[in-house]
């Protein structure tokens, strides 16, 4: 599902920029403030209908301009797509796929599967469960097609059990039909959870080991409640703890991956430059199981690849983005830094564009 065709109006630093990227590798040079991390910006923001870089929509928009806009051509098994986006400050917000208004981000999401690596791509490892969650579920929801729809009901059921909670109101008729219905949803998302997880470490297992090999490294999946118990034995033991707390202690919305090196949480074992490797091995791993069980390459985003790796590490991401076939589009200053990581089979069908000043430049000349 490549990118053919791209238009950005009025993001950021980036005026009216139109780009016709290759299939596979794309190229991204320019100094700093010049606009590079925004055109990356731009194709997440057209496939998850967010920023990675904001959670506020006004600080996207040109300081010249009322509104941006986004536009996008793709294929996807051999059927052409298109995506278009606008957003006025907080008010307003459109967006539509094949000309269709769409008001759901899993709509997109669904079309345009994206992974990013970037500075923040470290709360992976030294950040909340919810990066890890948040990391496995984007397989899971691309997998397993009822997972969005169960992931729904249950936090509509938890909303509900924690506001009956907060107000002291735990008697059994009042709890109970939430109840059944979390635990109903908890099961089933833990059994997708756990599925796609064993999956993904295959994978996991791999990728790592070519990275940056570690002794006695361990990667497993919590539920989010004692594996020895149903969640309904959980949900019944707890219930006088919640009651205190206000809120539901255990379930779906603690799951978690615990990676440990030697039993010790692995922010805590390792370097930076270790974790920089392991972020990159765990970025790959899912995008390789993505294209394994879908049949279909997703779309990675890789900004300032020099400033995160060495050269040696560079070339190493280089030849798994090659080998799992997905298209990337990378960034760097320099654009010498970009052509030493790839291999020269790969260079050959790359796109390279130049950013400055807020416009974009599309260059023949990759080597």
């Amino acid at each position: 599902m490549p990118l053919t065709r791209l238009k950005i109006s009025n993001l950021r630093n980036l005026g009216a920029v139109t780009l016709h990227p290759s299939s596979s590798l794309n190229f991204i040079f320019g100094a700093n403030g010049s606009g590079k991390t925004s055109l990356l910006e731009a194709i997440f923001f057209l496939g998850t209908g967010r920023s990675f870089r904001s959670h506020k929509v006004k600080p996207l928009i040109n300081h010249n301009a009322d509104s941006l806009i986004l536009f996008a051509k793709l294929l996807s098994q051999d059927f052409e797509h298109s995506i278009g986006l606008e957003r006025q400050g907080s008010s307003g917000a459109k967006t539509k796929i094949d000309g269709k208004a769409v008001y759901s981000a899993s709509s997109l999401a669904s079309l345009l599967p994206t992974l990013i690596i970037d500075a923040h791509s470290f709360d992976l490892i030294e950040g909340a469960p919810k990066e890890r969650r948040s990391y496995l579920d984007w397989l899971v929801f691309h997998v397993k097609h009822s997972f969005h729809d169960c992931w729904k009901g249950y936090s509509k059921a938890l909303k509900h059990r924690n506001s009956l909670l907060r107000r002291g109101r735990i008697e059994g008729f009042e709890l109970r039909p939430w109840e059944q219905e979390m635990c109903s949803k908890a099961e089933q998302l833990a059994l997708m959870r756990q599925e796609c997880f064993d999956k993904l470490k295959l994978n996991l297992n791999e990728v790592i080991s070519d990275f940056v090999p570690l002794e006695g490294i361990s990667i497993d999946f919590y539920k989010g409640w004692d594996k020895e118990k149903t969640f309904q034995e959980q949900l019944e033991e707890g219930k006088e703890r919640d009651a205190k707390l206000g809120y539901t202690w255990y379930g779906a919305q603690k799951a978690d991956i615990k990676i440990k090196i030697e039993g010790h949480p692995a922010e805590q074992a390792l370097s930076r430059g270790q974790q920089k490797l392991l972020v990159c091995a765990l970025k790959i791993s899912i995008g390789k199981t993505y294209s394994e069980l879908t049949g279909k390459p997703c779309i990675y985003l890789v900004d300032d690849l020099p400033a995160e790796l060495d050269g040696d590490n560079q070339k190493r991401l280089a030849n798994w983005l090659s080998l799992i076939g997905a298209q990337v589009f990378v960034t760097a200053v320099e654009k010498q830094a970009l052509l030493n990581a790839w291999p020269e089979a790969e260079k050959e069908q790359a796109a390279m564009f130049h950013v400055k000043h807020g416009l974009v430049e599309h260059t023949n000349q990759t080597l």
